[in-house]
């Protein structure tokens, strides 16, 4: 007796539970992964373990369990160790100021400030980084990471380098395209959904490409670069060939 042929009906049916059980499946991969792929050091808080996901989309690995530092910390942690970027010395101001770094920093240095835009941040200086409206040549390090994509950059970089001493020294990051050779804005794109599909984030207002390193260039800094390599990207949970920017005020 031949056996009974399957309906359409059947047949969609059947397609339809094997994509829910594909959808089962990679959910559980993903739960799995979120909560850490492989150990990771914190060279932050020294830190052995699990990192978790952060972002959107997520990056696997990316923040710490115990002081929920990024990749961006503990790359700039890294190099501010290795390279004496601090001295006791020294002023400082920190633009929006990370706590999984202040602490670090202010043990460090004979001055140590923050300051944001926002009210709701507890900052030395409530100020517009593209008008801070403080001394000129008052500080020997400024820090400014993951600002500059929300703000006029050409005011911003202008202003942190009249406030730098001469010599002194401005440690940017910012995201980047390694493969655009130019910087895209569009002054149309508007709104937190549009700017969140265009730039990556409801508050950016540009993505960076290659030409970020003429931005601050035409500051008036002379720029040198650092990048998350090998073994530390394994080691400690870094972005691969994620850069900070170092620029320096001339003498």
């Amino acid at each position: 007796m031949e056996a009974e042929k399957p309906t359409p009906e059947d047949e969609t049916e059947a397609f339809r539970e094997a994509i829910e059980q594909n959808a089962k499946k990679q959910l559980n991969r993903f739960r799995a992964a979120v909560r850490g792929i492989t150990p990771r050091s914190c060279p932050i808080c020294d830190y052995h373990g699990m990192f978790t996901a952060f972002g959107q989309p997520p990056r696997f690995d990316a923040r710490c369990s115990k002081c929920n530092s990024l990749e961006r910390h503990r790359l700039f942690y890294l190099f501010s160790t290795r390279h004496e970027f601090f001295a006791p010395d020294h002023a400082v101001l920190h633009f929006a100021p990370e706590g999984q770094l202040t602490t670090f920093i202010r043990d460090r240095v004979a001055r140590y400030e923050t300051a944001d835009l926002s009210a709701r941040r507890n900052v030395t200086h409530q100020i517009n980084i593209e008008a801070t409206g403080l001394p000129d040549a008052d500080y020997d390090r400024v820090v400014c990471c993951h600002v500059l994509e929300h703000v006029d950059d050409a005011k911003a970089l202008a202003e942190m380098h009249r406030i730098l001493k001469p010599g002194g020294k401005l440690a940017v990051m910012t995201p980047v395209v390694e493969g655009w050779a130019r910087t895209y804005e569009n002054p149309s794109v508007d709104g937190p959904v549009a700017r969140n599909l265009h730039f990556g984030q409801s508050d950016h207002v540009r993505m960076y490409g290659r030409d970020v390193r003429d931005r601050i260039r035409a500051a008036g800094f002379n720029l040198a670069e650092y990048a998350a390599v090998e073994p530390d990207v394994l080691t400690y949970g870094l972005m691969r060939g994620e850069i900070l920017f170092v620029a320096t005020k001339s003498d």
